[in-house]
């Protein structure tokens, strides 16, 4: 029964890839437009592929070094699994992966979607929207195919002496390959996000605010790069970020389930089947995604309304099915209070659909807070930004109580225990990894919404530069600020989830300390003077072994240190947005000066040496952030230990998770509001109002496309890199 259970996971991940290149497909038998859109369509795929190329090399020589280093650990020292430098490769490149092929889909839909937009707008949209499913299928597809194939693999090869303790040790090597996928998705992150920024920075700066020139204007030199760093940024970034994401959950949550149903009360078979809940759950959402994906559609002569009932019809469609057959999943499969477990999954989806509304409200200028931004942009500069970061401050609240409330109700429906007792702690953290997979089940569909976005900026882009008709252009934009409202939830999704992973994978830190202990033949130890075998211990045990608790200074130098990488690492990644820029607006500034013709029209600007300067800055600038990350959990389990790396882990996610709604919803309302006054609102385009909004959004570019989503990442990948490195821990400790 449990061998029909795993087939479910490769035939879903098969589906899924397979309908993604259908409508890959589908998408290239469209029509590219005139001979100019597709010459400005092949400087966009020239530049992001050169990006990617560029990007992909140092990552590469960076992933060898550091499987180099794991070998060594494992084989020359003893103290990791000799899986590992397999697993991180295979996690990174298939990070990588799914980041590259919806980007080279991107950029070969964007001038297809100007082009069908000059037809009508449910076209445009239609071209969009099936691109945008390319990635969202591709990201679950190969998800779920490395998850089941690196199960499998490991099932036949990995022997214990104890049978309970097999899929403990399988669960808990699998976590590893979540290591490589954080670190690729943080380069792709960091580095697409810099690039996208510092392009978009240049090209405001300079074209609109000094020079005068609209938005995506052809004699903009930086107009490409701009272009170019919504593909590499917002789809490559993306797609690479919630691979990881979608992984981590459901890796977390299997390992919690191998160790929640291990020892002799429960069969091995159960423990199999707790293992697979979550990769099952999994791959029925994906299914349900592509059904999903099938149901949005619109009339020909749709309104903006009618297609965001269209996207929302789809969404709500898979989301409201994922909660049926998930019941009945959970108790086909038979696990011990599967109705509580359910309601876990049930709660995860709906704290991602709630902060996804918050965050929607905080940045949509259909809500008060954007426009409060946008009146205040009237009164300066200064008053937009103080604003800007007002609203963000106070947008952070919902969110949280909102993790907070989900967290608590996942944990008691699952543990049948409000009251948090002991006895079911481990039954209550599989329900928290449940809820994180319940908000992800149905990424096929979500990512779709979101990744159609960047798609539909770009077609208005070369809808611009090519000279279509005006109308052309206003239907372009209605697609992109469709995006925009439907990414606020998908933005809701891919934060809450970072933080219901981030507490899954810290309790499966638990059981990677012990695997760590017997790889170092630490099968015993004393606690109150009694012998407990490693295999035996508790997560109590463990806490009391380490003395986890908050009157050990470790734990609490752990969580100061933890709180403070979050700013550390934004401050990092807005410095180098702030270089990278400066170094955009000097060659901006010289083309302009320098190359006569270009006001005029009469000259083509040097559109690939801006490609050039942000590409080489932000490979540059992307490699110390993403270095502190994977340092500092090492450095704090050298120097503090378990109890040290605990503290760490706890304050990096509740900082980080702060701080990245903060930054997220300041910079979407900064966005926004720029927006709303070019809608003629507080004297509209070109006005004093829309020259302080621009400020605004320009400072707010860095905050919600590089820092902010990057954090979603960095408190995962601390996480990732202390499991990894839990022998090296429980081996070293100065302290």
């Amino acid at each position: 029964m449990s061998s029909f259970w795993f087939w479910i996971i490769p035939f879903s991940a098969l589906t899924a890839l397979l309908f993604a290149f259908f409508f890959f497909k589908q998408m290239m038998r469209e029509k590219e437009g005139n001979e100019t859109m597709k010459k400005i369509a092949h400087h966009i795929r020239v530049g992001s592929l050169a990006y990617l190329k560029q990007q992909y090399k140092i990552v590469s020589a960076i992933f060898v070094i550091i499987a180099l280093i794991f070998s060594f650990l494992a084989f020359g020292l003893n103290v990791q699994s000799p899986w590992l430098p397999l697993t991180l490769i295979s996690g990174g490149f298939f990070s990588g992966l799914a980041g590259y092929l919806g980007m080279r889909t991107a950029t070969y839909a964007s001038a297809r979607t100007a082009n069908a937009a000059m037809e009508s707008l449910d076209r445009g949209l239609k071209v969009a929207f099936r691109s945008g499913a390319v990635m969202g299928l591709v990201v679950v597809g190969l998800g779920l195919l490395n998850v089941s194939g690196w199960f499998a693999i490991l099932s036949y090869f990995v022997e214990t002496s104890l049978p309970s303790q097999k899929l403990i040790m399988v669960t808990t090597t699998m976590l590893t390959f979540g290591m490589g996928a954080s670190l690729q998705a943080l380069f792709a992150r960091v580095g697409g996000g810099i690039f996208t920024k510092a392009a978009d920075v240049g090209a405001d700066l300079v074209g609109k605010v000094e020079a005068g020139i609209p938005e995506d204007d052809p004699r903009n030199p930086a107009t490409i790069a701009d272009n170019v760093g919504d593909n590499v940024g917002d789809v490559a970034g993306m797609g690479a970020d919630l691979y990881e994401s979608y992984c981590g959950s459901i890796l977390a949550t299997a390992a919690l389930g191998a160790a929640t149903f291990a020892g002799s009360q429960f069969s091995a078979d159960l423990q199999l089947k707790a293992v697979l809940a979550p990769m099952v759950i999994g791959a029925v959402g994906t299914l349900l995604s592509i059904f999903g994906i099938f149901l949005v559609r619109a009339k020909s002569d749709a309104s903006s309304k009618d297609l965001l009932k269209a996207l929302n019809t789809g969404i709500y469609a898979s989301a409201g099915l994922i909660v049926v057959v998930s019941l009945f999943i959970l108790h086909l499969l038979e696990l011990p209070n599967a109705t509580g477990i359910w309601g876990s999954v049930v709660i995860g989806l709906l704290t991602g659909i709630a902060i996804g509304k918050a965050t929607e409200y905080y940045t949509s200028p259909l809500y008060s807070p954007t426009r409060r931004v946008a009146e205040q942009a009237s009164k300066g500069p200064a008053n937009v930004i103080i604003s800007g970061l007002g609203e963000g401050m106070i947008s952070s609240s919902f969110p949280v109580l909102a993790i907070v409330v989900g967290t608590f109700l996942a944990y008691a429906f699952a543990s049948s225990d409000f009251g948090f007792g002991s006895k079911s702690m481990t039954m209550g953290l599989y329900g928290i990894g449940m809820a994180a997979v319940g908000m992800l089940s149905t990424l096929g569909i979500t990512l779709a919404t979101d990744a159609y976005g960047p798609i539909a900026d770009n077609a208005g882009g070369n809808a611009e530069m090519s000279g279509l008709d005006p109308e052309v252009r206003r239907r372009t934009d209605t697609l992109d600020s469709l995006g925009n409202t439907t990414a606020a939830m998908g933005k809701g999704f891919a934060i809450g989830s970072a933080a219901l992973t981030a507490l899954a994978l810290l309790a499966s830190y638990i059981e990677a300390l012990k695997m760590g202990m017997q790889n170092i033949n630490m099968n015993s130890i004393l606690i109150n003077e009694i012998s407990i075998p490693t295999h035996a211990l508790t997560l109590e045990n463990l806490m009391v072994y380490y003395q986890v608790h908050l009157l050990n200074p470790k734990v609490l130098l752990g969580i100061f240190i933890g709180a403070m990488m979050a700013f550390l690492f934004c401050g990092l990644t807005m410095n180098a947005v702030g270089r990278s820029a400066s170094k955009m607006i000097v060659e901006v500034r010289r083309q302009f000066r320098e190359i006569k013709g270009i006001f005029e029209g009469t000259t083509e600007p040097d559109y690939a040496e801006c490609v050039k300067i942000t590409t080489l800055s932000a490979q540059k600038e992307m490699l110390a952030p993403a270095l502190f990350a994977v340092i500092a959990p090492v450095a704090v389990g050298i120097i503090f230990g378990v109890a040290g790396v605990l503290g760490l882990l706890t304050g990096a996610l509740a900082g980080g998770f702060t701080l990245a709604v903060f930054m997220a919803n300041s910079g979407g309302a900064w966005d926004n509001a720029k927006k709303f006054i070019e809608e003629g609102n507080f004297g509209g385009k070109g006005s004093e109002s829309h020259k302080s909004a621009v400020i605004g959004d320009t400072v707010g570019d860095p905050f919600k496309d590089t820092s902010g989503p990057s954090l979603n990442i960095l408190i995962k990948l601390m996480t990732m890199v202390a499991i990894v490195m839990s022998g090296v821990t429980v081996s070293f400790s100065l302290f």
